[in-house]
């Protein structure tokens, strides 16, 4: 355990399947530890790859797209919100960078625990292990519990 009195446990959430199971199991062990819950959800915004988009509906009205800032922190948020409600001690942290693996790790040198989904947005649906978990569970400073969906 950390220095503190409270169990530390990092989730990484970026509003995907496989990190909403993973949150879900980090909060029953919360619950089960008398632990704190720390989210870490990273976004990117590629330089020139997203200009806000206005479009028009179909009623006349003018609607903007959400930043890639604000979806995450709308996603964090919400996922904040649960874990309050169930009267579990939990904080956020959204990262701004290109490596979701180095923000979890660097949040894992003060954590008794990660908790990730078995993979994310990636663009490989068949894999059962993604980019991120697999680094994280191979340089984790601390165990880490990988999170897969449940068979049908």
């Amino acid at each position: 355990m950390t220095g503190n009195s409270s169990f530390v446990i990092v989730v990484g959430f970026d509003g995907s399947e496989s990190s909403q199971n993973a949150l879900n199991w980090a909060m029953d062990e919360a619950r089960q530890r008398n632990g704190e819950l720390r989210l870490i959800t990273v976004w990117n915004k590629p330089p020139m790859a997203w200009y806000p988009a206005v479009l028009e509906t179909a009623a006349g009205e003018i609607a903007a797209e959400d930043s890639p800032q604000s979806i995450a922190e709308n996603l964090q948020a919400d996922a904040l919100k649960t874990a309050t409600a169930e009267g579990l001690a939990a904080t956020g942290q959204l990262v701004h960078g290109d490596s979701p693996a180095a923000a979890l790790l660097d949040a894992a040198r003060h954590a008794d625990l990660v908790v990730v989904g078995s993979r994310g947005h990636g663009g490989f649906p068949g894999l059962h292990l993604g980019s991120v978990s697999s680094q994280v569970l191979s340089h984790a400073p601390c165990p880490v519990l990988v999170v897969r969906p449940r068979a049908s």
